[in-house]
């Protein structure tokens, strides 16, 4: 049987027993109350369940141990068989006392059938348990062997194939050195009729390359020559560029100051004039905003120098300044 067999027959004894035992707790406990109730005072019938509840715990408690134990092939000594029979001898006592006190042979026998059917599931349980636990065992065992055994013949052709190629990397290797030897020998005598002729040939090579050196010095000194002149030329181009570059600057700056100087005297004129006494046609009062703007004049006081709304002073000087930055780049191009 392989793995699968054997933990499906495990399975369906474990099921099997789990159902007896189930049942006969259930029979137990409805057989033993209405005794227990008969032989309790009045005002501890609730009382009558809790006996054969905790027998029947006993039982689940013995049960279950016992196939962990039989699982891991072990053994939890006399105690265990002594609690066993202790609590299989209480349920079938317990299941047929109240019969037994009728003298009622057939209620004896038919309340006897569950609690031996208990006693003797737990232990065939534990013996096919047990079984099962030492047939696994020895199986593994022999796997274990047979394992050994394939990787000792694995080991061995390992061995045989190393050993082998081995030899063969031997043979290999001596053939390869007679070859070299012999081609070293090849190569001694043709690097000595080689070497003679490079000796002849080097004589003739330097004196070439004396001539080809000479060559060489007299074209550098040309270059280097060359090279002075050109930067030379390069210095005094880029003297006259800085120089242009900054007469323009100083242009530029020179002409930014005149314009700053005369938006100064325009703000300034403007300021002196005073707020308008009456409001200013639309083409002088343009000339004051435009006037006003150049000269930074707030919108507030440029509307009171052309008596204008502030609203719309406010769009012509948005006006100015879409155009403004048109006009910087014309000014920037020419």
């Amino acid at each position: 049987m392989n793995g699968v067999q054997i933990g499906s027959a495990e399975r369906a004894l474990s099921v099997g027993t789990w159902l007896i035992v189930s049942g006969a707790m259930l029979y137990s406990v409805l057989t033993v109350t209405p005794l227990m109730r008969a032989h309790t005072a009045d005002e501890w019938d609730w009382t009558a369940p809790i006996l054969p509840i905790v027998v029947d715990a006993a039982v689940v408690i013995v049960v279950r141990l016992d196939s962990v134990l039989a699982r891991l092939g072990g053994h939890g000594g006399r105690w265990p068989v002594v609690l066993r029979w202790m609590t299989g001898g209480m349920t079938l006592a317990l299941n047929v006392a109240d019969s037994a006190l009728r003298k009622d042979l057939v209620g004896v026998a038919v309340h006897a059938v569950a609690p031996l059917l208990l006693i003797v599931t737990a232990e065939t349980g534990l013996a096919y348990r047990r079984a099962i636990t030492d047939a696994l065992a020895a199986a593994q065992q022999r796997e274990r062997a047979e394992r050994a055994e394939r990787e000792k013949a694995t080991a061995e052709r390992a061995e045989l194939s190393e050993k082998r190629a081995r030899e063969a990397r031997e043979f290999e290797a001596r053939m390869a050195r007679e070859q070299r030897e012999h081609e070293a020998s090849l190569v001694r005598e043709q690097a000595e009729r080689e070497e003679h002729a490079r000796r002849e040939e080097r004589e003739r090579t330097e004196a070439v390359e004396r001539a080809q050196r000479e060559a060489r010095e007299r074209a550098e000194r040309e270059r280097e020559q060359q090279r002075i002149e050109r930067e030379r030329r390069e210095r005094e181009a880029t003297e006259r560029m800085e120089k242009e570059r900054q007469e323009r600057e100083e242009r530029a700056a020179r002409e930014q100051r005149e314009r700053e100087e005369r938006a100064e005297r325009e703000r300034a004129a403007l300021l002196a004039a005073g707020p308008a006494s009456v409001k200013q046609s639309e083409e002088q009062a343009r000339k004051t905003v435009t006037a006003a703007f150049r000269a930074s004049v707030p919108v507030r006081q440029a509307a009171e120098l052309c008596g204008w709304s502030v609203g719309w002073v406010s769009t012509r000087y948005q006006e100015l300044r879409d155009t403004t930055p048109a006009r910087s780049l014309e000014g920037a191009a020419q």
